[in-house]
């Protein structure tokens, strides 16, 4: 590569080269590294051009400006260029040369040369995790007697109520749709990671449903959707007679609040707005399409006001889930997951324009179970903008989400260093990776945590450095341990780790909504089915052998810790999973539905849209059926023993 465009991407923080999942050296093609660049908006089309922007670089640096935000830790002091006023948050002013090591957590601003910079201090380290077990739930795929074509906040308190004394519960994105038709399945593709989806409210938990008349809800009951032809979950029904109901207990909201929350009142306005022209805010009329417009700021509906008060409705679910869980004696609680991108065209793609990348497709690198690379099609933040704006988005969005919950998981924990960018135009296999700052990423994370009293599990699997899964552990963050993953790569036979090899902050796992299922692992299922739909980069003999060899391996594991025979059935190999991560030092052991009740399609397919049913499938047991199961009880017996077990050798 031309050794000015490498030097200018560098600058930019935009990798020309990194290591693939094997551990080898990849050279990024110029025209990634140009086209990545110019989503940056850095122009290095021509030489002449590349010149000009190692100009800018070198200018920048020769007038030594602070950048826009400064993270320091608890306890630690910074020199500054010069004397500075700082500012705290409950507006105590100091005076001097440097940040003092004695600065309280939190968001702090610094004033030198008359530039105004954020200053944030952040906890050096969260509070050790507790030693529990807990359930992975889908909760989409949970159904009962009173939910609606779904799982809904009703079925989520109903489970906790029935799990077997877990210590916590680990839900799948609930983050917001656009409220349009059709309604897309993935909650890894939201159009809002700030706010809630209206799907998951239980109708008849609402005060204004208590509040109605015989009549009245006799008319929101007969809304409610029946069974699917193909059994699947049709999200578009879904939100079609939630929606009407909904709009029939409107007149009983009572006068909705605009003005304490702007940022939820702009999300409302975007849902409005979105009701009259449509899901994608980029097709809009041109007067509309930035949120501060003065069309937009004219813009005025009742719908507004519907749309808020949805989310004041889902504030109070979510909140009484959350204190369900923590009134039961769960040490942790609801844990919610953050996607790691959001759909461009959605809320947060207009709200927070100036702090995205236009264009790009978030996705990553070819890997051993995604072997093409992925394309998720999701916005990205601009790593400049955020530094420019304080993180002013990512806070908020953080402070949001821990309101109602006792932990985060953060999926694709990578991306607080690095995310793969692919360029417009560009095979998922054509991009590159991008650089943050994770010493603001993951302060502001342990920060927000600290505060919310919550504890973070970040999912560190696939193409992770050394340095992100230590960062983690410094923090006192927890990783992801996938039985399927926790293996000895450099043993020519893949063999497992034993249990005790396993690091302690780690949240384990049988596998993950991404890979198969303990039954579709044990029958081969996950190669059948990617080979069907053209998904595998080699031939399917070749993947079948390695299938059964990744099976075999996993028996003799099981066997070694004397946990099955050669007779064992597939119900006791998979109790035998359990018992096996039950022996693991890992902080958090927990259990997916998926595993104990032997589904054998994962929920989802990576690389797949249409061509699979993606979270589209409910648990084949309701929530009635699961409660009563032995597998689940014996399950919980099997966690809830090694719960009390470890936490007596750690007294």
């Amino acid at each position: 590569m031309d050794a000015d465009l490498a030097a200018l991407a560098t600058a930019h923080g935009v990798a020309t080269w990194y290591e693939d999942w094997h551990r080898e050296r990849k050279d990024v093609a110029e025209e990634s590294v140009v086209g990545v660049l110019g989503l940056l908006g850095v122009d290095a089309t021509t030489p002449e051009a590349v010149a000009d922007g190692l100009v800018a670089v070198r200018e920048r640096e020769r007038l030594g400006r602070m950048p826009g935000t400064v993270v320091v830790r608890s306890g630690q002091s910074r020199e500054l260029p010069g004397p500075a006023t700082i500012v705290l948050e409950d507006g105590t002013e100091l005076q001097g040369e440097e940040v003092p090591g004695d600065l309280p957590l939190g968001w702090h601003t610094l004033h030198l040369d008359g530039q105004r910079t954020t200053l944030i201090v952040v906890p050096g380290e969260l509070p050790e995790p507790p030693q529990t077990w807990g359930w992975m739930l889908q909760l989409y795929a949970l159904h009962s007697q009173r939910s609606w074509g779904m799982g809904d906040l009703g079925d989520l308190r109903e489970f906790l109520g029935n799990s077997g004394g877990p210590g916590l519960v680990l839900l799948n994105p609930l983050h917001a749709i656009t409220p349009t038709l059709p309604v897309p399945a993935s909650p890894y593709s939201p159009s809002s990671r700030r706010f809630a989806n209206p799907l998951y409210l239980r109708i008849a938990d609402t005060d204004e449903y208590r509040r109605a008349d015989p009549p009245l809800r006799a008319m929101v009951d007969a809304l409610k959707p029946g069974p699917t032809a193909d059994g699947l979950i049709d999200y578009s029904a879904v939100w079609q007679a939630k929606r009407a109901a909904l709009e029939l207990l409107w007149p009983l909201a009572g006068e909705v609040d605009l003005e304490s929350d702007p940022g939820l009142t702009d999300y409302a306005r975007f849902c409005a707005l979105a009701e009259r022209h449509g899901a994608n805010w980029q097709e809009w009329p041109a007067e509309l399409r930035r949120p501060d417009s003065p069309a937009v700021r004219e813009f005025s509906s009742d719908r507004v006001a519907f749309h808020a008060w949805l989310q004041r409705l889902l504030n109070a679910q979510l909140e009484e889930a959350n204190d369900a869980a923590r009134a039961s004696g769960m040490p942790v609680g609801v844990v919610h997951d953050l996607a790691v991108g959001i759909d461009p065209a959605g809320a947060d793609g207009w709200l927070l324009q100036d702090v995205l990348a236009a264009g790009v497709h978030a996705g990553a690198p070819p890997d051993a179970f995604n072997q093409l690379g992925q394309d998720w099609g999701l916005a990205a933040w601009r790593p400049d903008r955020l530094i420019e704006t304080g993180y002013a988005a990512y806070r908020d969005m953080l402070q949001r989400i821990f309101r109602h919950a006792g932990g985060l998981r953060v999926d694709h924990v990578a991306g607080l260093w690095r995310l793969w960018w692919v360029p417009p135009g560009m095979g998922p296999a054509e991009g590159t990776y991008v650089h943050y700052d994770p010493e603001a990423m993951l302060g502001i994370l342990a920060l927000e945590a600290q505060r919310a009293g919550a504890v973070v599990i970040g999912e560190d699997l696939g193409t992770v450095l050394p340095e992100m899964t230590e960062g983690l552990e410094q923090r006192n963050m927890l990783g992801s341990a996938v039985l399927w993953f926790t293996r000895d790569w450099d043993d020519p036979d893949d063999v497992f780790y034993p249990p005790a090899q396993y690091k302690r902050n780690a949240l384990a796992s049988i596998s993950t909504h991404d890979l198969p299922t303990a039954q579709g692992f044990l029958t081969g299922e996950q190669v059948r089915v990617r080979a069907e739909l053209g998904q595998l980069a080699g031939p399917v003999e070749q993947e079948q052998r390695n299938a059964e060899r990744d099976r075999d391996q996993l028996l003799a594991a099981l066997r070694a810790e004397g946990l099955i025979s050669k007779d064992s059935t597939d119900e006791e190999i998979i109790l035998a999973m359990h018992e096996f991560l039950a022996r693991t030092p890992c902080r958090f052991v927990t259990a997916s539905l998926y595993d104990v009740l032997g589904e054998l399609a994962q929920p989802n397919l990576p690389g797949t849209m249409d061509e699979y049913p993606n979270w589209r499938m409910p648990l084949t047991a309701g929530l009635e059926e699961i409660a009563k199961d032995p597998r689940v009880h014996a399950v919980a017996a099997i966690l809830s023993r090694r719960g009390r077990t470890q936490r007596k050798a750690h007294r």
